[in-house]
């Protein structure tokens, strides 16, 4: 009975701390019913890396097939109470997501954590919001007893590589592929 009250004790506290990401923003939990909004970030950050390429129509199928209950996704809100300079933004259009799934260690055979998608808008880049959602990932990740988190990142998005280097993330191996 103790350790199932202190269990619930450290996920409150948990939880009333992950709501504070910056100064300036407010992370709220996502939920199943917000599936276009997310397919509509992945698109997003698709078409960044990839101008050329019209249509992304087919990420709504990784959404699909992926986006549940066990796959957790977070919205980052600017805070109404904020910042003079910040571009002004509706409060239901969030600034920043992270949508968090599960893998398993192919060499070990444990579950971990994956990063899907961590996306910021443009305009709200280099305030700090990535790198605060990134340790949110890996705190929640460490709260569910995980021992590593994962992600994927195409080799020419130098600003992420760059961010996931600076957090200690390490290339684990290489995805490899061929036009045929």
């Amino acid at each position: 009975m103790r350790q199932l009250q202190l269990t619930r004790f450290l996920n409150f506290q948990w939880h009333a701390l992950s709501n504070q990401l910056l100064a300036g923003y407010q992370l709220r939990t996502g939920s199943l019913r917000e599936r276009a909004t997310l397919v509509n970030f992945i698109q997003l950050s698709y078409h960044e890396l990839f101008p050329e390429q019209n249509d992304f129509s087919h990420l709504q199928v990784t959404v699909q097939q992926y986006f549940s209950s066990a796959t957790p996704l977070w919205w980052v809100d600017v805070n109404p109470v904020s910042f003079d300079y910040l571009p002004v933004v509706p409060p239901s259009q969030p600034v920043a997501c992270l949508w968090l799934g599960n893998a398993v260690d192919q060499l070990k055979g444990d579950r971990h954590s994956h990063i899907f998608l961590l996306y910021v808008m443009p305009e709200y880049r280099r305030q700090g919001i990535g790198s605060a959602l990134m340790r949110y990932a890996e705190d929640w990740a460490r709260a569910r007893g995980d021992r590593q988190i994962g992600l994927q990142v195409f080799q020419s998005n130098q600003p992420a590589l760059n961010l996931y280097q600076q957090l200690g993330y390490q290339t684990q191996s290489l995805w490899m592929v061929k036009s045929l």
